[in-house]
């Protein structure tokens, strides 16, 4: 056994070497305490010639068999490595080290300052690991399995293997599975739940720029949702007679219409390769909150290209199979958010009621416009009535502010342009079923016309920028569409005046955003920044300190404490008297 102390910078540290024993030296140690007695025994019994020249022959035997052992041993045994093991004499903590042929090139213990690092050290060196960069933690479920085959074993490793267990236990803990809604909640603010509180660690860095894929979000079907609803904004604008002294010439529609499919198709084949190389950034947008609502947007875009598609493209009338194409998928998604919703849990409506959970309503109206532009009127009066009946729903648990909804932010956003949407698409759809602009038709869209007003009178309505923003345009866009729809049933300077006014602004507010879309994609590479809400943990690493109590908190604790003795003395006093 050597010792050996450290350098000075080690604090006065000392360690013992402990070499490791080989179960063929151990062996050996034992056939040397035989022979020992076998001499001693031999002597003895040295005086029985026969026996003696016996015990002869097996000890060359045995010594023939220990030489052959011997070098099997030689040459089994690597030659270029050995094993130690360190000990710190004041903590009894060891490490495995693998030495080289150089006795002298001996790594010390290394002395940080967690003296008893086993007590929360796999979410520790996690952490630390993810914050070094680790983006394959949301690879996909094939890719990290890949990964983790590669990764040491615990014999290649030693006791750095008990740390990579830690980490995976908190990569399957963290990423693998479903973040519930109220921790969005509580790590995350901002009307888009898109900022990461100052008291909460992530599991990708912020100082350093994510790759691409990681940083393209859901909400970039927002730009599609602003071109494609232009389309339908300006097929209305060519087509209507309330519009026709305008002279709208057919070709924008048409431009518009093909800018929103070459859209569509870009957006759809990046998050198409998102999905492929990380799907476990895709699920945690999943079941966020706000991006939840925004998997339905893909399809409100389908159906509006198909409502607003150009005459030159495509007849008056289209096949019902188209309906099916892009209603189907998002009917089976709806049904799955409204079961959460009624069902209760902690996804119910009350717990995660947000201005963006409109998108999932408001496609059921969009699709009944679509079932009655196919010839599928009942279809329509169906999904009008579920749209409608989620709606007053909806509009009127966002509206009360619950208890339980306070995460959302009291200051004025463009997510609050959703309230609009809905009405605005009830009114259209309800005359493309019936073919009337009567009472009901007329109620939700002076729903939408007064809530319209009531928004955008605010002059700080819109300040920043972000890509979600492309989605709060469309539901401008559609109370565009409504009054021009209105203005045809009521023919005035007044109607026609509103349908021009509102129209100009949906589009000037396009075109603000679509410049400013180019100027931060390619003048400032700012349009797509790291992506913190999709990066949160499952459960909160650093638990926040309460605060001191004040001095007036004490006081006031002193006085009721004093109030309360007083009270019981005279409680007592009264006892005894009456005694």
């Amino acid at each position: 056994m050597d010792k050996r102390e450290t350098p000075p910078n080690s604090l006065h540290t000392h360690f013992v070497d402990i070499h490791e024993v080989l179960p063929e030296e151990e062996e050996e140690e034992e056939e040397g305490t035989v022979r020992m007695e076998d001499k001693e025994k031999g002597t003895i019994r040295m005086e029985d010639k026969e026996k003696g020249t016996i015990r002869m022959e097996d000890k060359v035997n045995r010594r023939l068999n220990k030489q052959s052992n011997r070098s099997l041993r030689d040459a089994r045994r690597p030659h270029n490595k050995t094993f130690s093991r360190q000990v710190s004499l004041e903590t009894g903590f060891s490490v495995l080290n693998r030495e080289s042929k150089a006795k002298d090139d001996r790594r010390v213990l290394p002395r940080s300052g967690h003296s008893f690092g086993g007590f929360d050290s796999a979410t520790r060196i996690g952490v630390e690991a993810r914050n070094r960069g680790d983006f394959s933690i949301f690879k996909t479920k094939s890719t990290l399995s890949k990964q983790n085959s590669l990764m040491p074993t615990r014999k290649e490793k030693g006791m750095e293997a008990p740390k990579i267990d830690g980490a995976a236990r908190l990569d399957d803990e963290s990423v693998n599975r479903s973040v519930p809604a109220g921790r969005y909640f509580a790590a995350l603010r901002g009307p888009e739940l898109d900022e990461v509180k100052d008291t909460e660690d992530i599991l990708l860095p912020k100082d350093e720029k994510w790759p691409f894929l990681l940083r393209f979000p859901i909400g970039c079907f927002g730009i599609c949702l602003g071109l494609s609803s232009q389309a339908v904004l300006w097929r209305a604008l060519s087509t209507s007679p309330a519009t026709k002294f305008l002279h709208v010439p057919p070709f924008i529609n048409l431009g518009l219409w093909l800018l929103a499919v070459a859209v569509l198709i870009s957006v759809s084949f990046t998050y198409i390769l998102k999905c492929i190389f990380y799907f476990e950034a895709v699920r945690r947008e999943y079941f966020h909150p706000v991006r939840i609502n925004f998997f339905f947007a893909p399809w409100v875009v389908c159906m509006f290209l198909a409502i607003g598609v150009p005459p030159v493209v495509a007849s008056e009338t289209l096949h019902p199979a188209i309906w099916c194409a892009f209603m189907g998928p998002y009917f089976f998604l709806e049904l799955k958010i409204y079961g959460q919703w009624l069902s209760g849990g902690k996804r119910r409506l009350c717990k995660v009621a947000n201005p963006s959970s409109h998108l999932s309503v408001v496609g059921n109206f969009v699709g009944a416009i679509l079932a009655a532009k196919v010839g599928w009127k009942e279809v329509g009066k169906f999904l009008w009535a579920v749209g409608f009946a989620h709606y007053l729903v909806l509009f009127v648990t966002l509206y009360q502010r619950l208890p339980t909804s306070e995460a959302l932010p009291k200051e004025l956003h463009p997510v609050y342009s959703m309230f609009i949407a809905a009405p605005s698409a009830a009114s259209i759809a309800w005359q493309a079923i019936y073919g009337d602009l009567d009472g009901l038709s007329r109620t939700c869209y002076f729903i939408a016309l007064f809530l319209y007003v009531s928004l955008v009178v605010r002059i700080n309505f819109f300040t920043g920028f972000s890509v979600a923003w492309w989605s709060y345009t469309f539901p401008m866009t559609t109370a565009s569409v409504a009054t021009i729809k209105y203005a045809e049933h009521v023919p005035s300077v007044l109607t026609k005046g509103l349908a021009l006014s509102l129209s100009f602004m949906s589009s000037a507010m396009v075109c603000v955003l679509f410049v400013s879309t180019l100027l931060h994609a390619f003048v400032w590479h700012t349009l797509f920044p790291n992506d913190l809400a999709i990066a949160i943990t499952k459960k909160r690493l650093v638990k926040e300190k309460k605060p001191f109590k004040k001095a007036y908190d004490l006081r006031r604790w002193t006085k009721q404490a004093l109030t309360k003795h007083n009270s019981a003395n005279k409680d007592f006093d009264g006892q005894n008297e009456g005694d």
